[in-house]
Parts: structure tokens; C-alpha cells; sequence
């Protein structure tokens, strides 16, 4: 899932955060990603299968993603090769592939926690959550819960509007890796969808404190202060990543966007105080 605020270009802050959290930027929750969520990924489920295939660009990609294609259609049961494949494609916007690479490798390894993971991850990515949920809760056990899984379930979950429930998810990764950024970061943003701002930001700069934390933290908690109309705080944070004009620009589209939003509901409390008067 995590909201990547050097790009405000959506028709709504909601809309935005959900695009952001559903990126596996999520900050590696789903390779996304799904958010998109963009696509950071990470080999997170197991933490054994390097991303080259997918860290690649252009030419590369597209040879990566040609070789790939060759092995893992000499060997569809291949766990090694079908991830990797998997990731090539969704790195390259192919989503819908990748499910099916990953939906026929876990047919062939029904128990394999890396598959399962990998095809949780994607079927989130194409937006069938109730199909990943239930596939990534089989890639991991009760008595041995994985928090990257964990946070995943937690992203899809928040996708699904269901908040509350991803919160449970996020606070029981962070018992298992309690400093965790990336956990953190989504379920900050998590507290941003339930409208909780004040969580959303205690939660935030706890996350941007960590040293793993990745840009993109910073970058979320700048968009919830600026949520609250503390525009200059919010460049201020958001230039720490970002060149100066774009942070400003950032915060001036958030400020354009909120106005709208005030005088939208300005104009609807009119609206119902002109019909009660009527």
C-alpha cells in the first residue's frame, strides 16, 4: 500500500491515499502497486528471491520479461522462475498475467508461502481483494504469522474500506518487527482513511524517526499535515525529499484541493439550512 505525495495529480485526497496504500509501497506490501502502488517491490514474503527481473526499465525489462517467459513456460512449476516472471510483468503493468502466471505455479504448489504471497499480492493489484485476502491468509500460519503478510492483509483490508480491520492487522506486524517503517507508514495512512487525523500523524512521525524509513514516509506525513492546514509544516517536510518547487507545488494542489472540498461543503450546509427554512 503507502501515499506518495510528490505526485498530487488525483480527483480526490481519499482517492489518492487509497491508490497509495494499495501500491505495495505500501511500501512493500503488495509490489505496487496496488497501490501501487508505482512499483516498489520487494521480495518481502521470504526475503530469498532477488527483484532484478523487475528492476529493470525498458529494453531490459521487456528481454527480461521475453527470457523469463521462455523459462517458465519450459517449467510453469517453478517457483524461482514463475515469481520472478510474475514480478517482470507487473512491473511492467501486465497485472492480469501475472495472476495467471502465479494462479498455475500455486496449483502446482498449493502449500508454497512465497507463491501464495506473490499471488495475494497481485490478485490485490488487479482489485480482487476477497480473493486475496483469502490466498494471503494460506501464506502464513497463526503460529508462525508472517508481518509482511501481515501488512499486506492490512493493505487490502484498507482498500476494501475496511479500516478498522486493517488496523488490527497492522498493530499485530508491529509486535512481531515493532519499529518497522513500512508497517507504520500503512497503518498511518490507514488512520488518515478513518479520519483520524491526529493518529494518522503521531503514527507518521513515529515511522519518518525510523532509520529504514524510505522517502516516501516523509512524503505521507507531509500530505496529513497538510490535511490539518498546516500548509507551510508540510512543505517544510516534503522539501526534505523533493525539490523545492515541486514540494511547494505538492502543497499548493493539496491547498486547491481542501478549498474545494470547504466550499463544497459550505454550499451543501446552505443548501439544507435554505430547505429547513423553506
Amino acid at each position: 500500500m503507502l501515499v506518495n505525495f510528490a505526485v498530487i495529480k488525483m480527483r480526490s485526497i481519499r482517492s489518492r491515499a487509497i491508490r497509495l496504500l494499495s501500491s505495495a509501497a505500501l511500501l512493500g506490501t503488495f509490489a505496487a502497486a496496488a497501490a501501487g502502488c508505482q512499483t516498489t517491490q520487494s521480495s518481502d514474503t521470504t526475503g530469498t528471491i532477488p527483484l532484478s527481473a523487475a528492476e529493470g526499465s525498458g529494453a531490459q525489462l521487456r528481454g527480461d520479461i521475453a527470457a523469463l517467459g521462455q523459462k517458465y513456460r519450459a517449467d510453469p512449476g517453478n517457483v524461482d522462475t514463475a515469481v520472478r516472471y510474475a514480478r517482470a510483468l507487473r512491473a511492467d503493468g501486465q497485472r492480469a498475467q501475472a495472476v495467471a502466471v502465479l494462479e498455475t505455479c500455486s496449483i502446482k504448489n498449493p502449500k508454497n508461502k512465497t507463491v501464495l504471497g506473490e499471488y495475494g499480492r497481485a490478485l490485490a493489484e488487479t482489485g480482487n481483494y476477497q480473493q486475496a485476502l483469502e490466498v494471503l491468509d494460506r501464506a502464513h500460519t497463526p503460529d508462525q504469522p508472517d508481518w509482511r503478510i501481515l501488512s499486506a492483509q492490512g493493505a487490502v483490508l484498507d482498500q476494501m474500506g475496511r479500516h478498522a480491520d486493517a488496523q488490527r492487522y497492522y498493530l499485530t506486524a508491529l509486535k512481531i518487527v515493532p519499529n518497522e517503517a513500512s508497517v507504520l507508514s500503512n497503518l498511518g495512512l490507514s488512520y488518515a482513511l478513518a479520519k483520524d487525523l491526529t493518529k494518522a500523524e503521531a503514527t507518521l512521525r513515529r515511522a519518518a524517526a525510523q532509520k529504514s524509513t524510505d522517502p516516501r514516509v516523509r512524503q505521507n506525513l507531509a500530505l496529513v499535515v497538510g490535511l490539518q492546514g498546516r500548509f507551510a509544516e508540510a512543505e517544510d517536510i516534503a522539501r526534505a525529499d523533493l525539490p523545492q518547487d515541486e514540494a511547494a507545488a505538492n502543497v499548493a494542489y493539496l491547498r486547491q484541493m481542501l478549498a474545494k472540498r470547504n466550499g463544497l461543503q459550505k454550499a451543501t450546509q446552505n443548501t439544507r439550512t435554505g430547505d429547513r427554512q423553506g
